[in-house]
């Protein structure tokens, strides 16, 4: 009987916490979600499954989460902690990317960089609320909408707050198709929605190599804390570009990224463990997360809109939404509105210039954080 009461104090149902109930119910939301909405499955049914899997009580004397040097745990959220999973998502995402249609109307570029504003508004309000600059600049980059960079720079300025800055960033991401539309339809008229564009021109190849090498040594220039971010992303893009590499930008937009995208989405909902992640600050990291989505997102809109005032061949200002580097999802968010007055209007190519310019920009804006901010 000693040996079998000793037995049932280790239980998972012997250490279980209301806090930890609290975050499996939460997995299993994000799982349902997933599935039955189709919000972002390829990262909330790892994130959801992770969280339900971090939430397993067990005893002191035992190593199984991540932060328990020598669990299995451990060693996979080390790409997390350590910042080596975001950049190979990176080269992913720039082996798929198809930087055309930015080039063809590159004052496009701007909108991306408009919808930058609500890293450091958020910023300025997370240093009201009392956070230290290091982790008001690692909240701040939710704004972004770019689960890995959220991440990357986390990870370098406030490693106690990444948990939370992940499962906020990564939410948001999902609920692109939630959050943006009623923003969109408050910031503009049905005259401007209706606003079309004409085609965008054809990029010769020799301007699609070039692009991912000067890009990269002007935004290295600029910030050289975005290297491991904006190297791998034009690398990815090079390696797509070049066509002589074909199988190695087919690996790393297919192979690579899926696994990687697997360790770092599982890993990252293992870490939020309810005595870790439960806390004040995780509540005011999601409102202030979601608060910089929403004036990313304005941003964008609003920088088309003084555009407008100066262009005779007018911008639909619904595109400058897809500014935040949630790539695709806003730009097919944008795509959806549009056609919601006009169902023959195609933003989607139009879109996904601010899009991919948003992804650059929030990876130049998290390396100006990081060059200001550490100590």
């Amino acid at each position: 009987m000693g040996i079998l009461f000793e037995f049932l104090h280790t239980t998972g149902f012997a250490q279980m916490t209301i806090g930890n109930i609290v975050m499996i119910v939460i997995g299993i939301i994000f799982i349902s979600l997933a599935i039955t909405k189709d919000y972002e499955p390829l990262l909330l049914v790892p994130i959801g499954f992770g969280i339900i899997v971090g939430n397993i009580a067990y005893i002191d004397t035992m190593s199984l989460g991540v932060y328990d040097e020598g669990s299995v745990l451990y060693y996979i959220y080390f790409g997390v902690s350590q910042g080596i999973f975001p950049p190979l998502i990176f080269l992913g995402i720039g082996a798929m990317t198809d930087f055309s249609t930015m080039l063809s109307n590159p004052k496009l570029i701007l909108l991306g960089a408009a919808a930058q504003i609500g890293i450091f508004l958020t910023l300025i309000g997370a240093l009201y609320l009392g956070f230290s600059p290091n982790e008001a600049g690692a909240i701040g980059i939710i704004g972004g909408a770019d689960g890995p960079t959220a991440i990357f720079l986390s990870a370098k300025l406030a490693p106690h707050l990444l948990g939370a800055i992940a499962i906020a960033a990564y939410s948001y991401m999902a609920l692109v198709p939630v959050i943006q539309p009623p923003i969109m339809k408050l910031l503009t008229t049905r005259e401007e929605r209706l606003i079309r564009m004409p085609d965008p021109r054809a990029i010769s190849r020799r301007e699609r190599i070039i692009f991912p090498i000067a890009a990269f040594l002007i935004a290295a220039m600029i910030a050289p804390g975005s290297i491991a971010l904006l190297g791998m992303l034009f690398f990815g893009n090079i390696l797509k570009e070049s066509g002589v590499t074909e199988r190695l930008a087919n690996s790393a937009r297919n192979a690579m990224i899926d696994i990687v995208t697997i360790l770092l989405g599982f890993s990252v909902g293992a870490s939020t463990q309810a005595q870790t992640f439960l806390k004040p600050d995780s509540l005011l990291i999601f409102g202030l997360g979601a608060l910089s989505f929403g004036i990313a997102t304005a941003g964008g809109i609003l920088g088309a809109k003084f555009m407008n005032l100066f262009l005779k061949q007018k911008i639909n200002p619904l595109i400058g939404a897809a500014g935040v580097s949630a790539v695709p999802d806003s730009a097919r968010v944008v795509q959806m509105v549009g056609q919601q007055e006009d169902p023959q209007n195609y933003l989607l190519m139009h879109a996904m210039a601010p899009n991919v310019a948003g992804v650059v920009g929030s990876a130049i804006g998290a390396g100006i954080l990081w060059s200001v901010l550490v100590k």
